[in-house]
């Protein structure tokens, strides 16, 4: 299905439902995405106000039906020992046998930098999560269903492979762009990815509470003291990632509370894309669908107005401590601006979300932090409104293994807010 078709379509759709349909608003220059529906946004097949639901896990079944995931895995099952030749270049199996590979071919990095494997799916179909407060788990007479999508969750993993890369030092961004500045909104503008300085006054980063009166209101501030332009800045959730961490991690969305995550990314991935940044925009600001931070009040007319102008929606993370493993990693556009993404589709009872995935390049420019400080503030751009190329319209990320950290370096613990920037 092309641009002008999908755009026609929703425009119809919307026409006849009450439920926000957006239209795919690609990247120019940017190849159509793998994904549903020619990318058409789940809310075009709501019923009776499921907001597609229902439509996205009867095709998620059907694919699973099909096999085709499953002939990736048994590809990859069925392949000699040792690295796979893939259309987009060496990959392995194994953590070990890539940083083996890297070791043998002298890959190098830059001072600062370093060379290591990164995790990309090799499953050009788009997949689906569907997620653990979905009433589907709790509904006997679906188990084999449940089954069926819980196998294929965990395969999600299994459709992978590592592939070399080299990290640059994102405090050195300026010797890459001279002049640009990576503590700039130019810097956010041009490759997708900034750092801030923060000295924050939270102390007890597990009390979710404290979090949300403390933390978000910080970085709120910090957003639009970074981004001049701006006219408003919503922190509207947080996670915290600690694997090490011994208290109650149960998560509670009810009471804004997201728990402790002991699991960090091990897929190269973005959180939104050409739909979900504006469908999730829209549900904070109509309905506070899971907004942990300020209330929004807005009508569908003042959410139209305001959606009209430029927006876009950034993480921020801040370690607790200094990071010794398992950092985060962020990928920096335009290395990417023309590829298509692979749609991961979010199944919930009461919406659709849309993460991405990315398939390999050797050109994808990465950059880390090495030993990121708790006052340095790590920036990744998720989703930016702006279509016409002039700047990033967002990046990409993992976390890592760091080969030279010691054996019994600490697993990073940081929190991650995710905000929507109003100009």
């Amino acid at each position: 299905m092309n641009k002008v078709i999908a755009n026609d379509i929703a425009a119809d759709t919307e026409a006849a439902s009450a439920a926000y349909v957006p239209s795919l608003q690609l990247t120019e220059g940017q190849s159509p995405p793998i994904a549903a529906n020619g990318g058409l946004s789940y809310m075009s097949f709501d019923q009776d106000g499921d907001a597609g639901t229902a439509a996205a896990m009867e095709a998620a079944l059907i694919q699973i039906a099909e096999g085709k995931g499953q002939a990736v895995i048994d590809m990859l099952d069925n392949a000699p020992p040792g690295p796979i030749e893939t259309r987009w270049g060496v990959g392995f199996r194994d953590y070990a046998e890539c940083v083996e590979y890297i070791r043998a071919n002298n890959i190098e990095a830059p001072e600062g930098g370093l060379a290591l494997p990164l995790p990309y799916t090799i499953n050009e179909q788009p997949s689906y999560s569907i997620v653990s407060s979905n009433a589907l788990w709790q509904d006997p007479s679906r188990e084999s269903e449940a089954k069926a999508l819980r196998k294929d969750e965990r395969d999600n993993t299994r459709r992978r492979l590592f592939f070399p890369h080299v990290m640059r030092d994102a405090r050195r961004i300026a010797e890459y762009y001279p002049g640009l500045s990576p503590n700039s909104a130019e810097c956010m503008d041009k490759l997708g990815v900034a750092l801030a300085h923060c000295e924050s006054k939270c102390e007890n980063f597990y009390d979710s509470a404290e979090v949300e009166r403390v933390f978000y209101p910080e970085m709120e501030k910090l957003l639009l003291e970074l981004f001049p332009g701006a006219t408003d800045a919503l922190v509207y959730n947080h996670d915290v990632f600690d694997k090490d961490y011994q208290g109650d991690r149960t998560e509670d969305q009810d009471n804004k509370n997201p728990g402790v995550n002991a699991n960090y990314a091990n897929l190269v991935h973005n959180d939104l894309n050409d739909n979900s940044g504006r469908v999730r925009c829209r549900e904070l600001l109509t309905k506070n669908l899971r907004n942990f931070g300020r209330e929004q009040h807005y009508t569908e007319g003042q959410a139209d107005a305001k959606m009209s102008r430029r927006f876009m929606s950034i993480n921020l993370a801040k370690p607790m401590e200094t990071v010794r493993q398992n950092p985060f990693v962020l990928c920096a556009w335009p290395s990417f601006a023309d590829q298509p993404y692979v749609t991961n589709y979010r199944v919930y009872d009461d919406r659709v979300g849309e993460t991405t995935r990315f398939t390999y390049r050797p050109d994808h420019e990465w950059y880390w932090l090495p030993e990121q400080k708790p006052t340095e503030v790590s920036m990744l751009k998720c989703y930016d409104s702006v279509t016409d190329g002039s700047v990033s319209r967002w990046s990409f990320h993992t976390a890592c293994i760091d080969p030279t950290a010691p054996d019994d370096a600490p697993c990073r613990r940081n929190v991650v807010v995710r905000s929507y920037v109003f100009f």
